[in-house]
């Protein structure tokens, strides 16, 4: 059977810092990110299942994709827990806070490897990641392809 490709957009303000960069986004700052979450597999060809004709129901998508990262990640900052904004993060945290610890530079670079990760791991088996674009400013984007990860 043939493969479609389906995409969904979310979106979800967040603030990071950058330790150690040389220009402006060293400063605590925020971005509206748009994610947008494509997935490849065979439409449901079965006339008695209720998603008869989907790929994947888009309200299925959209709760992976909540639950791992809109909600987690939706006005919160985030920090890598390797920098000294360990303790900027440890203030903010006590004035009530959400901050997010990772071990990476939050890039969207980086960000965007730890959303596929994270969304690949709840796809049914049937269904793969096809791609990510993780929209940062208007003019800005990182994009993620399977075909392009070494397996």
């Amino acid at each position: 059977m043939s493969k479609i490709r389906i995409t969904k957009k979310f979106d979800f303000e967040a603030g990071h810092a950058l330790h150690g960069y040389d220009g402006k986004c060293r400063n605590v700052h925020g971005h509206s990110y748009k994610l947008y979450v494509t997935v490849i597999g065979a439409p449901i060809d079965d006339i008695s299942h209720v998603k008869n004709g989907m790929v994947i129901d888009f309200t299925d998508l959209k709760k992976i994709v909540k639950s791992e990262i809109e909600d987690v990640f939706d006005h919160a900052t985030v920090f890598n827990k390797n920098t000294p904004h360990v303790e900027l993060a440890k203030e903010l945290q006590d004035r009530g806070h959400n901050v997010i610890l990772v071990d990476y530079q939050p890039t969207s670079e980086m960000m965007i490897l730890d959303f596929a990760d994270k969304i690949k791991k709840r796809l049914p088996e049937n269904i793969t990641l096809f791609s990510l674009k993780l929209q940062e400013t208007e003019s800005s984007h990182a994009e993620w392809f399977a075909s392009d990860q070494d397996v």
